[in-house]
């Protein structure tokens, strides 16, 4: 695949979670069948190791395995890719970008260093050596808001205005002068927000979403996206009875029972019902329990009856 420009970074995107056995090892056929299940429903794209590909925790030869399966699979059926590089440690994200960048994604992801939230000057020389590793590949900044440097519309601004390939980011979106703010910014760039707020992001200018809706189902994100184009009273609608499902059956998950946004993720897989990959999430982390899936899958019933599809595919 070609390098990705930053307006052709668009629309809805599926993570590619990891399917985890007993034992602790991930289960490649299980991956191999979701991979295929992702490519199949028209997403605008894939990608590989967000915090729900729980990238902080795969041995090197697990991350090359991963990158090496999506990027055979996504090439054979002409779907844009990216790869997830991030790792908390600067040297090893830098390794697997070097190691991704070979496989052509469209663009390569990482977060900024975590351990030690880095200064102006680190963050330059960081991106910098980043930027030249994957070049001609653009690079996608995640930056998630527990991240130990979180980036504003004016830090997005002094990035592009030192001439680094930053082609877009995944961020938590804000309020309208956030948004107003990242219109402006010195050139093209795909700035997207969490798939519950889709709507009333791209609205006000978001380019698309790494998905949690499309975790949640795929198909029924791809035709929340096309209501967004179409027919944007409808689309709002559909987003406050999710924003309503999610208020009352999944934040309390993470405020109340303490469950990570990985483990939801793969939560809200199970109950879109999709996929087998189940909720197990690699030692020490936790995922919610597969007991919770009817009765949480019964609240989004009632809440917005017929979002999930009754077929699955």
């Amino acid at each position: 695949m070609k390098p990705l420009g930053a307006e052709e970074i668009v629309g809805v995107w599926g993570t590619v979670l990891l399917p985890v056995q007993k034992n602790e090892a991930i289960d490649w056929g299980l991956l191999d069948e979701e991979i295929a299940l992702l490519l199949n429903t028209g997403l605008h794209g894939i990608y590989t190791n967000g915090t729900a590909g729980e990238f902080y925790n795969q041995s090197e030869s697990e991350f090359d395995t991963l990158s090496e399966k999506v990027a055979a699979a996504a090439e054979l059926k002409g779907v844009p890719f990216q790869l997830g590089c991030s790792h908390p440690l600067p040297l090893a994200a830098l390794e697997r970008v070097k190691r991704a960048k070979s496989l052509h994604p469209g663009a390569l992801q990482v977060v900024l260093p975590d351990w030690v939230a880095p200064n102006r000057v680190e963050l330059f020389r960081y991106l910098e050596k980043m930027a030249k590793v994957a070049d001609p590949v653009g690079l996608v900044l995640y930056n998630p808001p527990h991240a130990k440097k979180y980036l504003k519309p004016a830090d997005y601004r002094d990035i592009l205005s030192e001439g680094f390939p930053i082609v877009g980011c995944k961020t938590a979106g804000g309020d309208a002068s956030w948004y107003k703010e990242m219109a402006s910014l010195p050139q093209p760039f795909s700035h997207f927000i969490p798939g519950h707020k889709l709507a009333t992001g791209m609205q006000l200018g978001a380019k698309g979403s790494y998905s949690n809706i499309a975790c949640l189902h795929p198909k029924a994100a791809l035709k929340w996206y096309e209501s967004i184009q179409t027919n944007p009273s409808e689309a709002k609608e559909w987003e406050a009875k999710l924003g309503l499902f999610f208020q009352e059956a999944i934040f309390p998950l993470i405020q109340k029972d303490g469950y990570s946004d990985t483990a939801v993720d793969k939560f809200l897989a199970a109950i879109g019902g999709w996929s087998e990959i189940g909720t197990r999430l690699r030692w020490p982390y936790q995922g919610v329990p597969m007991e919770l899936v009817l009765k949480k899958r019964k609240q989004l019933e009632e809440i917005f009856p017929g979002f999930l599809p009754r077929i699955r595919y």
